[in-house]
């Protein structure tokens, strides 16, 4: 449900693993070419749903939150569980997407998934409440879990676009910590959890980086030939950016990502975005 950026990236080692199936707006030529079998529905549209009753032994979910039907919450994700049920028997497995928003601000602690959440944004309340409507389903049978991720950057996820139009970073004394993961280890860490994936379990999907997000966007700066943005209190960032823009910038918190680490066994291919961005170079410079 999804099938998106981050899980075409391991479409091809997915498929050595299970008999795929995507649901789709419309037929796609690479996912045919891939092998997987396509479904033609709309998460917004639950009658173009029926044929997922019983259809899967495992289920990953990464469709962004949606309230096509006017109702408060993730009404995508509520259309997906109403016509997973009507099927004879549940997936056994269902892994979600989701983002480590709904923890809301933290003021720059260490935040384990034990961690209480709080979401404020309206995006992460979505996110918060489709984490409580898996939950519930996975009182009945189905093991579901949660994976909690960050920024996520990639060559072609980088907010370069930002960095162009000289938006500002905060202060570093008023700056606050920022998370990443790249798309590609993401992807991987959905193929860990749908492996080793604990039941009603979250997982923070973060790599080791420790770093401020005026840090973050000084590296990318400095990695891609841009000027590091400039400098500014938060309150003249908060008047200048948009506030989609700041409900990012102003929740600090650092992932603690030893569950991914311990129980899903996984192991990072890009530990740092110094590394993540290092690589992202080496490759545009070989394309160019």
């Amino acid at each position: 449900m999804g099938c998106g950026d981050v899980v075409r990236r391991v479409l091809p080692e997915l498929v050595l693993r299970w008999r795929v199936l995507a649901l789709v707006r419309r037929r796609d030529a690479v996912l045919t070419h891939l092998g997987v079998r396509q479904i033609v529905g709309d998460l917004d549209r639950p009658a173009s749903l029926h044929r997922l009753s019983g259809i899967a032994d495992a289920v990953l979910h990464s469709a962004p939150p949606g309230d096509a039907d006017g109702m408060p919450g993730d009404a995508r994700t509520r259309h997906l569980l109403a016509s997973l049920r009507r099927g004879k028997s549940l997936p056994r497995r269902l892994v979600y997407i989701g983002t480590s928003g709904v923890y809301g601000d933290c003021g720059g602690a260490w935040t384990a998934e034990t961690r209480p959440l709080a979401a404020k944004s309206a995006r992460a309340l979505r996110r918060l409440d489709a984490e409580r409507q898996l939950r519930r389903l996975g009182h009945h049978g189905c093991c579901v879990s949660l994976l909690r991720a960050p920024g996520i950057y990639a060559a072609d996820r980088l907010p370069l676009e930002r960095l162009r139009s000289g938006l500002p970073s905060v202060t570093a004394e008023e700056d606050g910590f920022s998370n990443h993961i790249h798309a590609f280890d993401l992807g991987r860490a959905c193929l860990a959890t749908l492996l080793r994936g604990r039941p009603n379990r979250a997982y923070n999907v973060a790599d080791d980086s420790l770093m401020k997000m005026g840090e973050w966007f000084d590296l990318l700066a400095d990695r891609c030939g841009l000027p590091r943005p400039p400098r500014l209190p938060r309150a003249e960032v908060a008047a200048r950016v948009s506030p989609l823009t700041w409900s990012f910038m102003r929740e600090s918190r650092r992932l603690v990502n030893a569950r991914l680490k311990d129980e899903l066994k996984f192991g990072l291919r890009y530990p740092t975005v110094g590394r993540g961005l290092e690589e992202i170079r080496m490759e545009m410079s070989c394309s160019g």
